[in-house]
C-alpha cells in the first residue's frame, strides 16, 4: 500500500516554476513599478529611463529560459502580466501626467486605450497556437512603450514636444498593437548564427551611435523599427499576393490545356 502511494507521488507531474527566468521577470516588473513612482513625483525623464531598463531586462528572461531549458507556461503568463504593468500602465501614467492630463477625457481615454490595447496584444500573443516564432502580429508592447518614453526623452533635445504629436502618437501606437501588421521577431534568424562576429561589430557601432546622442537616436531607431516593420510587412504581403496570382494563373492555364487536349 505504501509503495503504491509512493509510486503515485512519483508519477504525478509537478508544476514547473523555474527560478532564474521568473526572477529576471520580477526585476523587470520592479523597474516598471519604480517608474510609476517617479512619474507621480513629476520626474518623467527618470521614469522614462526606468521603462527602458525594464525593456532591456524583459529581453533577457525569455532568452535565459531557452538557454537553461526552463521555459514554462507559468513563466509565459507571468511575463505577460509583468509586461502589462511595465509597458502598459507605467508609460500610460507617465505620458498622462507629463502631457495629456491637460486635455481632459481625450488624454485619459488615449492612455486607457494604450493599456487596453497592450493587454489585448499580450492576450493574443499568449493564445497564438500557430507556432510561428519568426514574426509578431501587431506592434510588440515593449516597443510601443519605448516609443512613448522616446517622446519624453526627445523633449530634452528639441525642447517642448507638441502635445498633438504625443496625443496622436499614443492613439496610433495603440492601434498598431492590435493591428494585423507582422513585425520581425529576430529570434530565429539563420544570419545571426552564421555571422556572430560581424553582428558583434555592428552592435558595438550601434552602441557608439546611440551613446553620441541617446535621446535623439533612441527616438530615431524606434521609429525606424515601427515604420520599417510596417513597410516590410506590406512588401511581404504584395509578394505573397503575386505568388498566389502566379499559381492561380498556372493552374488556370493547365486546366485550359487539359480541356483543349480532351477536345
Amino acid at each position: 500500500m505504501k509503495q503504491t502511494r509512493a509510486n503515485r507521488k512519483r508519477s504525478k507531474p509537478r508544476r514547473s516554476v523555474p527560478f532564474l527566468p521568473n526572477f529576471i521577470t520580477t526585476i523587470g516588473l520592479f523597474f516598471g513599478f519604480y517608474s510609476i513612482s517617479y512619474s507621480l513625483r513629476g520626474n518623467f525623464e527618470v521614469a522614462a529611463f526606468l521603462i527602458l531598463v525594464s525593456g532591456f531586462v524583459d529581453a533577457l528572461d525569455g532568452r535565459v529560459a531557452r538557454v537553461t531549458h526552463s521555459t514554462s507556461l507559468f513563466g509565459k503568463e507571468y511575463d505577460s502580466l509583468s509586461d502589462v504593468v511595465a509597458f502598459g500602465v507605467a508609460p500610460a501614467i507617465m505620458v498622462y501626467l507629463w502631457k495629456l492630463d491637460a486635455f481632459g477625457r481625450f488624454g485619459f481615454l488615449a492612455c486607457f486605450l494604450f493599456v487596453a490595447c497592450g493587454a489585448l496584444r499580450l492576450a493574443r500573443f499568449n493564445s497564438d497556437a500557430s507556432g510561428n516564432l519568426s514574426t509578431f502580429t501587431g506592434l510588440p508592447i515593449p516597443i510601443a512603450a519605448a516609443a512613448v518614453t522616446s517622446f519624453v526623452l526627445l523633449g530634452r533635445v528639441i525642447g517642448d514636444v507638441p502635445w498633438i504629436m504625443v496625443l496622436m502618437g499614443v492613439y496610433v501606437l495603440s492601434f498598431m498593437m492590435v493591428s494585423n501588421i507582422r513585425y520581425p521577431s529576430f529570434k530565429h534568424i539563420s544570419y545571426i548564427r552564421a555571422h556572430p562576429f560581424q553582428l558583434l561589430v555592428a552592435g558595438l557601432l550601434l552602441v557608439v551611435v546611440v551613446a553620441s546622442a541617446p535621446e535623439l537616436m533612441i527616438f530615431i531607431l524606434i521609429m525606424i523599427f515601427i515604420i520599417g516593420g510596417a513597410l516590410w510587412d506590406g512588401v511581404r504581403y504584395l509578394k505573397n499576393k503575386a505568388k498566389e496570382r502566379k499559381v492561380d494563373s498556372e493552374e488556370h492555364h493547365e486546366t485550359i490545356t487539359r480541356e483543349d487536349h480532351n477536345i
